[in-house]
């Protein structure tokens, strides 16, 4: 059927097939059906590593989610999968991540900025305009334990010597029934 050309092309296949340690030949050591090439495993196969039988369900997931975070890689995406990782990964887990993003950057000083900008201060109080308690608890909110230690005490020391003493009788009222 293929002539004189397809006799002397499948005898090529066979040579080189043969120089392989038999891969292919039918006379060789593995027999055509032994030949995993011949016989190539499907890409969308499902393969179970015997270690991701011990992750948990919430850290395959995480898994997924971390690869299509850098797949898209725009804000929106890093926004999702900080409140996916809020929800499935533990204050430990989070924290151990988010070290070992920093320790991975290339320099310190890279490092303290994205650590800077993550903590973001809220800088210093903004004039109340209705209610100063309730501006002052929203602002001390989003202020650093540093900040709000800051303010509180110069408050204190900027009050007259009578608001003062209630200030501290304030607090141990608060602390005596808490």
């Amino acid at each position: 059927m293929y002539g004189h050309q397809g006799e002397m092309a499948a005898h090529r296949v066979v040579a080189v097939s043969s120089e392989n340690n038999g891969v292919g030949c039918p006379t060789g050591p593995k027999s055509p059906i032994d030949n995993k090439a011949e016989k190539p495993a499907l890409s969308n196969a499902k393969k179970r590593s015997s270690f991701s039988q011990f992750m948990k369900p919430e850290h395959k997931r995480m898994s997924r989610m971390i690869g299509y975070t850098l797949t898209l890689g725009d804000a929106d995406a890093w926004a999702g999968f900080t409140t996916v990782a809020m929800a499935r990964l533990t204050v430990e887990e989070r924290a151990a991540l988010a070290w070992a993003a920093l320790r991975a950057l290339d320099t310190p000083e890279q490092a303290e900025q994205v650590a800077e900008a993550v903590l973001s201060f809220a800088d210093y109080p903004l004039p109340t305009f209705l209610n100063p308690m309730d501006d002052a608890r929203w602002w001390a909110s989003f202020a650093s334990l540093k900040e709000r230690k800051a303010y509180a005490l110069a408050a204190y020391e900027a009050l007259p010597l009578r608001e003062q003493m209630a200030f501290r009788n304030h607090i141990s009222e608060v602390e005596i029934a808490a």
